[in-house]
């Protein structure tokens, strides 16, 4: 049986050239980076060396990149780090409704310690509503957060716009973008999208597991969310993974030079998609027209997400309902931007990475041509 995966938003495949940085690293170059010995200068340089091909990708300054577990985790600390060093002159935080679940998780833990938080719907397309976003920060705000792509329907916001909209309003606001989703397949530079603080993560990328970095701007003040050692300059502390660090920076880097060729790609791959999704009874797309290629949403109402999930996980076809981090709950991203029951229960994630193929498309249709033949529908 061939296997399709098309599931590259919730975790791609790993590089084995990604890979085998990672070995080295654990196996030939294992020093303590913050070891004074030979062994922990050597690794101390390699960690500089991933540090770099990271801020290269995102047009900064090495030092103002801090190594972290995750996506989840870039996005905790810059949200919580940013309220607690700055708690005192401002308490007001806007986002938008269609934000990762790691974004919504912080501000309510901060909405339940007193925080004043304010959560826009998003347009119909999924991306942020520009003027409603920035509408809502005043003089006591101190962070807007948002997502350049969002991670189910793929809205594209335009980051830069926001910032300098957010900015003009009131100059001391702080921006943070969660870039997760955006990293290695458009272009991601910090100093365009005007923001203060960026998350990103290494497994939506080739990268194993359990690696993801936070871009802070030079002069922004962080308080850390763990504590105990001076690593990072005590902002993210404990011994840094180098092994996945390392082999974030080399699958950043192999990414960003092929960007432009894999986005060709996914444009052509998008258009097939589309093409017969269409043409297919029963099929509603949930992504908008202009959203970013690598990822469709649509709906198949009548049949259970999970079941088809399952019916085509049967045949070799990996994809999902939404996001990974959801375990399998409606999507509150398609309940934002105003779908009904009925295509939210049914949704299905189609997101590619450079090893799609249109091969992998016409067999993911074909299946699901065969689950819509044979398995019951929802009240029928």
């Amino acid at each position: 049986m061939r296997e399709v995966y098309l599931d590259n938003c919730a975790t791609t495949r790993t590089d084995p050239d990604v890979a085998e940085v990672a070995l080295e690293m654990m196996t030939k170059c294992y020093g303590n980076p913050s070891s004074l010995h030979k062994k922990g200068l050597e690794a101390q340089l390699l960690l500089e060396k991933a540090r770099g091909q990271i801020a290269g990708a995102l047009g900064c300054e090495p030092q103002e990149i801090y190594f972290t577990s995750g996506g989840t985790e870039a996005n905790n600390l810059a949200i919580l780090g940013a309220v607690r060093a700055h708690h005192r002159r401002a308490k007001g935080l806007v986002s938008n409704t269609a934000e990762h679940s790691s974004v919504l998780g912080a501000l309510r833990h901060l909405s339940e310690q007193g925080g004043d938080v304010t959560l826009i719907d998003p347009l119909p397309s999924g991306c942020a509503d520009t003027q409603k976003l920035t509408e809502s920060v005043d003089e006591n705000t101190l962070l807007l957060s948002c997502a350049m792509v969002n991670s189910e329907v793929g809205g594209i916001s335009p980051i830069g716009d926001i910032s300098m909209a957010a900015k003009a309003k009131n100059s001391r606001v702080l921006v943070h973008c969660d870039a997760v989703q955006a990293l290695g397949k458009l272009p991601v530079s910090v100093k365009k999208l005007g923001v203060d603080l960026l998350s990103v993560s290494g497994h939506k990328l080739h990268t194993p597991k359990g690696i993801g970095a936070l871009y802070i701007r030079r002069g922004v003040r962080i308080h850390p969310i763990m504590y105990g050692a001076e690593q990072q300059k005590s902002v993210r502390p404990g011994t840094e993974n180098t092994p996945l660090a390392c082999a974030f920076g080399a699958a950043v880097e192999k990414n960003t030079g092929e960007m432009s060729s894999n986005l060709d790609k996914f444009i052509q791959l998008r258009k097939l998609f589309l093409k017969i999704a269409e043409n297919m009874p029963g099929i509603c797309i949930n992504s908008a027209p202009l959203a970013t290629p690598y990822i469709c949403n649509i709906s198949a109402p009548g049949y259970r997400s999970e079941t088809m999930l399952h019916f085509l996980a049967e045949r070799g076809i990996y994809i999902s309902s939404g996001s990974a981090c959801s375990k399998g709950k409606d999507s509150h991203v398609l309940a934002a931007i105003g779908l009904p029951r009925d295509r939210i229960q049914s949704a299905l994630r189609i997101s590619f990475c450079k090893d799609s193929t249109e091969q992998d498309i016409r067999d993911f249709f074909k299946a699901l041509g065969q689950g819509m033949s044979s398995l019951t529908r929802v009240g029928s």
